[in-house]
């Protein structure tokens, strides 16, 4: 009979070990951890296994090989007849253009690498309540109304195949309820609520569909299989079941995710790397913005991101969110400079605005939103140090426009200049913007795509812009409508704006 070890798994993180925390060392969350039972090989089994062994070791000794003449295998696992050409030469499989499948969002298709691939799966992870379901039923939805499209065009029926929709979180009337919301009805998508393993497999087998959701790993149960909902060993089976499926019956697959506190993907790590694609959807939820990040991409690049906005409507694409974090003034205002950070092969602009008083507390106030505090530390020294510009005793109040981020060493020169134009009240014209990393010693060092953030920069309208001067034998740039002026120091950069200290 087969013996069972006691293990105690987190349903946090997934951690498993051979003894009981109140606490999981591994993501720090109290009343986490719980009794799991795993059957292990039976005693004759391993008996067999140990006398196979010791057999083939002693004829091992006096022939040097197994009675078969092969060499000895110290693992359980035999080999199994294989037909022959089972293995096929590289240079004889077909490596034809595969079909993808559009999403019906172009952001979301250029993330994935041009859509999805026929028989991946793809996660999709992110925060509770940041808007993955609604993401993907309406790209299911989309599908589905492609499909509808097609067969109005009169095009052959055995490509109309359904789009099947599984929710494992909510009934069939509640996905209803939202898909109407944000428009994601359709005849060719097919609803099913369950959180059974063995029901998906089946309804998958079925129906055959263009593109399967199952939303979400961490509460379909198999039944085969021990173990609570979420844990390590269910996300896993249900994991490596859906992947088996896909690949089999060349059918597309997206698997909702959930996350824990600190970010990190619920469940074991093997999570990550069974799946074909990993994405994160992330986004502040006192915003509207989304972004949709490739973490990891086997048929498509892993820098890409597609920005998206969340309206009680549903989800739509932002292809050009440069508007977004820019204020609609059109005067100069002190205290605000723009810079330009690369995100993938995007370039965002990104409004740095500073307030700059006088403290009356005895350890002046460093508030930063989207921005580092320790780098804003670094600044205000490198700032009183090398730029003449004395902040040590202000109170500093600095932020960016709709939830961006400006943690890009790339934005210091910016920041600097913001904090500059607050405190000697002089405004930045609306059409200048600085990119350059800051150095300890004062010196504008140079930035990685820096023909990116120009060149968007031009598309914007802005017609100077102060850059890091270019290494020695670097050509220069030139960028038709836009005034590059280069910089070696802080206080260069500085006067060049005209933020310096009279």
């Amino acid at each position: 009979m087969a013996k069972s070890s006691t293990q105690y798994l987190c349903s946090e993180c997934g951690w498993s070990g051979g003894k009981w925390f109140g606490r999981c060392p591994e993501c720090g969350q109290w009343g986490t951890i719980e009794e799991f039972r795993e059957a292990r090989p039976s005693a004759r089994s391993r008996t067999v296994a140990a006398s196979g062994a010791n057999a083939s070791a002693a004829t091992a000794a006096t022939a040097g090989r197994g009675s078969g003449g092969g060499p000895i295998r110290a693992s359980r696992t035999g080999a199994v007849q294989v037909p022959v050409g089972f293995a096929t030469p590289i240079t004889d499989v077909d490596s034809h253009d595969v079909s993808r499948v559009s999403t019906g969002f172009e952001e979301f298709d250029r993330v994935l690498g041009g859509g999805i691939v026929p028989g991946s799966v793809a996660l999709i992870a992110g925060e509770p309540g940041i808007g993955k379901s609604t993401l993907l039923l309406e790209t299911a939805g989309r599908v589905a109304q492609s499909a509808d499209r097609q067969t109005g065009d009169g095009d052959e029926p055995q490509t109309d195949r359904p789009v099947l929709y599984v929710s494992g979180e909510e009934s069939q009337a509640q996905v209803s309820m939202r898909a109407g919301r944000i428009g994601a009805m359709s005849d060719d998508l097919l609803l099913a609520s369950t959180t059974d393993l063995a029901t998906v497999l089946g309804l998958i087998e079925q129906v055959r569909p263009k593109l399967a959701v199952v939303d979400s790993a961490q509460t379909i149960v198999s039944q085969d299989v021990d173990g609570i909902s979420g844990g390590s060993t269910q996300v896993r089976e249900v994991a490596s079941a859906l992947i088996d499926v896909a690949k089999t019956l060349d059918v597309p697959v997206l698997l909702v995710g959930h996350v824990t506190k600190d970010g990190s993907i619920a469940g074991p790590r093997t999570l990550e790397h069974l799946v074909d694609v990993v994405c994160q959807f992330e986004g502040d939820p006192q915003t509207a913005l989304r972004m949709l990040r490739a973490v990891k991409n086997r048929f498509g690049p892993t820098d890409e991101v597609g920005c998206f906005d969340m309206s009680g409507e549903g989800i739509d694409e932002v292809t050009n969110p440069g508007s977004l974090f820019l204020s609609d003034s059109d005067a100069p205002v002190e205290g605000t400079c723009v810079t330009f950070t690369v995100d993938g092969h995007r370039s965002l602009p990104i409004e740095i605005q500073a307030l700059v008083t006088n403290s009356v507390l005895p350890t002046p106030r460093r508030a930063t939103n989207g921005i580092d505090s320790n780098r804003l530390a670094m600044l205000v020294a490198v700032l009183y140090r090398h730029g003449r510009v004395p902040l040590l005793t202000n109170d500093l109040y600095i932020s960016t426009i709709a939830g961006g981020l400006a943690k890009e060493p790339a934005c210091d020169l910016a920041v600097a200049a913001a904090l500059s134009s607050a405190a000697f009240h002089t405004p930045i014209p609306r059409d200048w913007a600085a990119i350059g990393e800051i150095s300890l010693t004062g010196q504008v060092r140079p930035v990685p795509r820096l023909e990116y953030r120009l060149r968007e920069a031009a598309r914007l309208g802005f017609t100077h812009v102060v850059v890091p001067r270019r290494r020695k034998g670097v050509k220069p740039l030139r960028i038709e409508g836009l005034e590059i002026i280069e910089a070696d120091t802080l206080a260069r950069a500085l006067k060049a704006m005209g933020v310096e200290r009279r």
